[in-house]
């Protein structure tokens, strides 16, 4: 029987929530006020997700379709799968679209699919959904698009002309993991895909010689998507991976999903999710590395069994390792050393460093700045504060460290 569109729209944006590389920061701001279209990337408001900047954004968040022709073992719509089927047509993606935008519901679109037929036909029917959007209505709200590794990298750049950011997901941090759980995917063809992406943003990137206009090419870059939990790797090993992703390809944001058992999944796939706490812990560290100078060898040195510890952030776990570096002079210090103070972040750094060059900060003047003391006071030192013996403490660790609390017995 043939199913509405309501039921397709209720299965396919179900689907869709286990790719959570959906956030729509980075992009160049764009408004319909002025040139007339429809939409904005600035505006407010299905899915709802967080800029890094706070804002919350809302996307229509679906899948193409939940067919797919790969039996990717730890996939919910793998082909061996028995999850109930659903395919919008590229005009009703459109349709939906622009309805849901003009209820103001969202403010852009992400786009995902299962592969059927080939990977060329998936990715040429996605591109004839945002061309649509972009050129016969003049749509000018965001617009992420999952792209397939395996297609024409003519049809990866005809997409990026039209999407504001292209993810292309790497899935699992290791080859190894890959070849076991997704044959049919090839981590060298993913590799070269970044590779070839990386390439033509940066190319667009560059000023013609005629006009000294940038091209519009992917504004907010590409990004990928790694399951934790699925494979057995150890957070050293997948922050190892994010490590050389960035540094390699360029990548504007890495998201980490946690894997979710599935029905009838594969025996050699774990019984049980991984705790919400290590994909929070992984994205702690994974800021600590694009924003606060660490490296990865320096935040997973001292965990055990490579694991992030999941009852302290990264920032301070590194810090009770570090007490050497400690306590850190608020009035001499350099930006680098004030970043690895716990309880300090990018805004509070800037704001110390312009206001010690008035006068020499106290802890009241912290407070102040909207600083926790006491997240801060064991590891600086200020006007009338020195830590003394508390750095040295041997319960400092207790001090931070969540309260044990009485689990229900009903």
């Amino acid at each position: 029987m043939k199913k509405s569109l309501t039921e397709r729209l209720a299965i396919l944006s179900d689907a869709a929530k286990y790719d959570a590389s959906c956030a729509s920061s980075g992009t160049v701001k764009r408004d319909s006020g002025a040139s007339g279209g429809l939409g904005s990337t600035e505006g407010s408001g299905i899915c709802h997700a967080y800029a890094p900047d706070g804002r919350c954004i809302s996307l229509l968040k679906i899948l193409l379709t939940n067919f797919c022709i790969y039996d990717c073992a730890y996939c919910v719509n793998r082909s061996s799968s028995n999850v109930e089927r659903a395919r919008f047509t590229p005009e009703e993606v459109v349709w939906l679209t622009l309805e849901f935008y003009r209820r103001n519901y969202i403010e852009g679109l992400f786009l995902s699919s299962g592969i059927i037929r080939s990977s060329d036909y998936t990715m040429e029917e996605m591109v004839r959904i945002v061309r649509e959007l972009r050129v016969t209505h003049n749509f000018r709200g965001y617009i992420h698009l999952k792209s397939i590794p395996e297609a024409s990298p003519r049809l990866i750049e005809e997409a990026g002309l039209y999407a504001d950011r292209l993810s292309l997901n790497i899935e699992l941090p290791t080859d190894t993991g890959i070849s076991r759980f997704a044959p049919e995917k090839k981590p060298a063809n993913i590799r070269r895909s970044m590779g070839d992406l990386r390439l033509k943003i940066e190319a667009a990137g560059e000023p013609t010689l005629r006009t000294k206009k940038r091209q519009r090419f992917v504004p907010a870059g590409q990004s990928t998507q790694m399951i934790v939990g699925a494979d057995g790797a150890n957070d050293a090993t997948i922050l190892a991976t994010s490590g050389r992703l960035y540094s390699s390809y360029g990548l504007k944001r890495i998201y980490y999903s946690a894997f979710s058992p599935i029905p009838d999944s594969s025996k050699n796939l774990p019984l049980i999710k991984p705790p919400l706490m290590r994909e929070h812990r992984l994205y702690q560290a994974d800021w600590l590395y694009r924003f606060y100078g660490f490296g990865i060898d320096e935040i997973t040195a001292n965990q055990t069994g490579g694991m992030l510890d999941l009852n302290l952030d990264p920032k301070l776990a590194w810090a009770l390792s570090n007490r050497a570096e400690f306590p850190v002079d608020i009035n001499r210090a350099e930006r680098e050393r004030l970043l690895r103070v716990p309880g300090l972040g990018t805004k509070t750094v800037k704001a110390i460093v312009s206001a010690r060059r008035f006068h020499r900060l106290r802890l009241d003047d912290l407070s102040r700045l909207g600083i926790s003391i006491r997240k801060v006071q064991s590891f600086i030192s200020a006007e009338g504060w020195s830590p003394r013996r508390l750095i040295d403490r041997p319960d400092l660790r207790a001090m931070f460290e969540p309260q044990p609390e009485q689990l229900s017995l009903l």
